[in-house]
Order: C-alpha cells, then structure tokens, then sequence
C-alpha cells in the first residue's frame, strides 16, 4: 500500500525539514583500494579480484597512495582541515557482498573534516558545512535474479560480482543543513551538483551517476516549527542522478509529515528509491555507529601526510567550478538562462574548447545545444560521444563565417564528420556543398522567381521589402539551398527597384 502523504504547503507551514547528504565518490585509481587488482567498470564479473579483496585468511592489505592523495585534494577543494595523522577502522556488518564481513573504513579519525562549501542557487548562496571526508572501499555488487523489480524481495535467486570490492571510494558527509525550508530539495540537488563539477575539475573521478562513479544518501527529518531541534532521520539510499535526489528529498517530506500528522513515531531505517513511481519503501532498520563495532585495523599502518605534502597538492587544485563558470559566462555574454542550458546540458567544457579553436561564443552554445545536443539526445549518449570534436565544430562555424556553406548546409557537414568522411573542408568538396554566389547564376534563378511571382515582386517594387523573403525562399528551393542568400536578396532588390 502506498504511504500517506502531507501536501508540501501543509509540511513547510506545520514543520522545518533538514537535510543531510552523504556522497560516495568512486576514485580513478588503476588498482583498488588496498591490492592490485585493476579498478576498472565493466569486466567479467569475479574476474578483477585477489585474495585481499576476497578477504582470504592471511591476506595482507596495503594502502593505496593515489588514493590518499585524490583523498587530501578532495578535502582541500572543500576547504578542509587535513590530518596530520589518520587511521583505518573495521566496520563490521554482515552482507553477502562484504567478502570480509567488515568494511575497511575511516571513523572518528577521518583523513579531512571540518570544511565547507558555498551552493549557488539562483544567485543566492546557501553554506553546506563538511563534517568530514573520509576514505574506504567499496563493497561487492549483489544481483537478484527473477521477480519483478530487480530486489532481493522476489527474485528467484543472487549473484555476487566482487570485482567492485575494494575500489577507492571517498565518502562525503555533511552537517545537517537546517533552516533551508521549501528550498531544502532544491538545495540537496544543487549541492550534489556543484559537489559532482568539483571532482571532475579535481580530475578525481569520473564521477558517473549513471555507472555507479558518484552515489548519494539522502538523509531527512522534520521538527515542529520554530523548535530548532532535528526530529528522526530517515536515509535514501544510493539516489542516482541530481533530479531524484530534489525528489527524493521532497517525498520524504511528505512521508514524514503524514506519520507525524497521523501520531506515529518515524523509524530511523534505510530507504530504497524509485526512480519510476518517485516514492521511497522501507530497507532495513538504520544502526547507529555503535552497532558497527569500530576499531583500528591491526593490518594497516596510520596515514601521517607531512605538511609539505598537503601544501604541495593545494597549489595542483583546479579554479573552482563556480568561480570558473561565471569568468565564462562574463567572458561569453550569456544570460542566466543560457548559462544555465549550457551547464544542465554537459556542454559547458566542449563549448569552451570550440571558442578556443576559435569560435563565437554564441556559434558553439548553437551547435552544441541545438543540432548536436538533438543528434546526442536521439542517439541516448552523451555530447562528447556524438562524433564530433570542439576543433570540427570551430572548423565548420569558419566555413560559415567565410560564407563558404550556411547553416543548412553545415548541417550536412555534420552528417559527414559523424560518418568519419574527413575534414569539413572536405566534406564541403566531396559532397559539393559550396554556397553559390556567383551572380550569372543567381541572377538566372532570381529572374526565374521573379516571373514566376509577378504579385510578390509587385509589393516589392512598391517598397514592400519584407515580401522579399518569398522569392529568396524560392531561389533557395531551387538551387537546394546552395545560394548565398544574402547575395540573392541584393539582387531582388536591385532587379526590382
């Protein structure tokens, strides 16, 4: 049965939410996390693994040094304290994707804590402070066979695919961010975004949510109004994408509203997502920290980064993506608005490598958003997979700039580059794209309209200029597109004045 549900008007007028997010960061590293074993998406299940990350007695882990550094540049581009000494805890839970039974993790010693970040949203900044960073592995991936949604609930069987266990992950924990109100969805969401532009800057991660590079944990509760204090949290598990985590975070409002309207008691559990219905369902009863046993792990050696170390990485960071997207805006000229398609859209790096192989600033945002962004959208990849390089779209723009081909015609440029037919200069050659603009030959085609139009040319000879469009529509038609439009409507007008 579906849970209740409270309007959003009726939670905000009754209650104040806060919010809470946890953000697993999938690092790019070539081994995983403690052994050897390659860190890479997508191979044969069980086929990426050692006796280390299947737990094996005897066994010994060792700390990957990548990963400790990836670690203390993500802290430190989240202004973060970096410690000078950290250790590794054992979190013990048992789950059939946990080979060890325990997760090597960081606890009350976190390699970054204490930091912050600055959320834009619409032009006014909301601070999320950092709790803490810290470093762990990843788990194993569990596969429910049979049923109907893919859970353990049902399924006819599960498989374990272990090449995920131990893959560097860094998980990013935020304070309760309180006193947001009805912005609190839209705040979750942007966080997450801005948080995801931040470690592609770092160079980090991929940071796919689509592939499991970057996964959230919505945490949410509510408190009666004015009281200041924070109710029964409830945890979303592994939301993946920005928009569900906006959705996620309002549905629970809802949810909890309802209990607490109805004289319940919320139940602090782990949530499941759905991406198809937007609705939570109940996981499992949350433990709280004491419930996962912690302590040192007795086969690794503390973590202790010299300060020389940490300053040396603070001068590798990237500018910052907020600071970096408004230099591009100013230096483009774009509104808000279009800002915003460019960042929502992907297209905000390959855009800015256009105009640096020399395109308009407004050229690229057309290309990218409109003609490649709809080739990109029908064939479901992404933009930077639809064929096309930032240099070919610069190179093509040139051909318009030059007159050479219009934008009808580079458009037929593009069809060529995506079939791999050479440069667009050569596209332009082989497939005999060039504008014409010699005059015998317009001037043949625009008397040709003219005879076949004499009501249209009779307004224009009578200072009727916009009628023009008619007769250039029909030089155009018949030269398919091919006239240099601007040459044709000089010569309609000379013609008929």
């Amino acid at each position: 049965m579906a849970d209740a549900l409270v309007d959003l008007d009726d939670v905000l007028a009754a209650y104040d939410p806060a919010i809470g997010l946890e953000v697993h960061v999938e690092l790019n590293t070539a081994t995983k996390m403690f052994c050897g074993c390659p860190a890479v998406f997508g191979g044969e299940p069980n086929t990426q693994v050692c006796p280390t990350c299947l737990g094996l007695p005897g066994a010994m882990p060792v700390v990957n040094g990548k990963a400790v550094e990836s670690a203390i540049r993500i802290g430190l581009a989240l202004n973060c304290d970096i410690a000078g000494w950290c250790r590794f805890a054992r979190k013990n839970y048992f789950y059939p994707d946990m080979p060890k039974n325990f997760q090597t993790s960081q606890y009350d010693e976190p390699i970054a804590f204490d930091g912050w970040m600055d959320v834009d949203l619409d032009g006014e900044t909301f601070r999320v402070e950092i709790e803490r960073a810290h470093m762990e592995e990843d788990t194993g991936k569990s596969l429910h066979m049979g049923g109907a949604t893919g859970r353990i609930h049902g399924a006819d069987y599960s498989l374990v695919d272990y090449n995920r266990a131990g893959i560097p992950l860094i998980e990013i924990v935020t304070r309760p961010i309180m006193g947001a109100g009805e912005r609190a969805p839209e705040i979750a969401r942007a966080y997450v975004s801005q948080l995801r532009d931040l470690i592609v800057a770092l160079g980090v991660s991929e940071a796919r949510m689509d592939q499991g590079n970057l996964r959230a944990d919505v945490n949410l509760s509510l408190a009666p109004k004015g009281t200041g204090t924070l109710g029964t949290r409830t945890e979303t598990k592994n939301v993946n994408s920005f928009r569900s985590v906006e959705r996620a975070v309002r549905h629970e409002m809802r949810r909890h509203a309802a209990v607490l309207d109805g004289g319940g008691s919320i139940l602090q559990e782990t949530r499941h997502w759905h991406e198809d219905t937007g609705v939570t369902t109940s996981g499992r009863e949350k433990s709280d920290a004491e419930d996962y046993r912690y302590f040192p792990e007795p086969d690794l050696v503390p973590v202790a980064p010299s300060r020389e170390w940490v300053d040396e990485l603070r001068g590798t960071l990237p500018e910052n993506p907020v600071a970096r997207r408004a230099r591009l805006q100013a230096d483009w000229g774009y509104t808000d608005l279009e800002m915003r398609d460019v960042v929502a859209s992907g297209a905000l790096v390959v855009i800015e490598e256009t105009v640096a192989a020399g395109a308009s600033a407004q050229a690229a945002r057309k290309w990218w958003l409109a003609e490649l962004g709809r080739r990109a959208n029908d064939a479901g990849v992404e933009l930077t997979e639809v064929g096309v390089t930032p240099a070919q779209v610069a190179a093509v723009q040139a051909l318009v700039d030059a007159r050479t081909i219009n934008d009808k015609l580079a458009r037929q440029v593009f069809d060529g580059l995506i079939a791999g037919e050479g440069t667009p200069e050569e596209i332009v050659a082989q497939r005999g794209l060039a504008v014409v603009s010699d005059d015998g030959a317009l001037g043949a085609a625009v008397d040709a309209a003219i005879a076949a139009n004499p009501d249209v040319a009779a307004k224009i000879r009578d200072g009727k200029h916009a009628a023009a469009g008619a007769l250039i529509g029909a030089v155009m038609k018949e030269m398919r597109g091919q006239a240099d439009a601007a040459r044709v409507r000089e010569l309609v007008l000379e013609k008929l004045a």
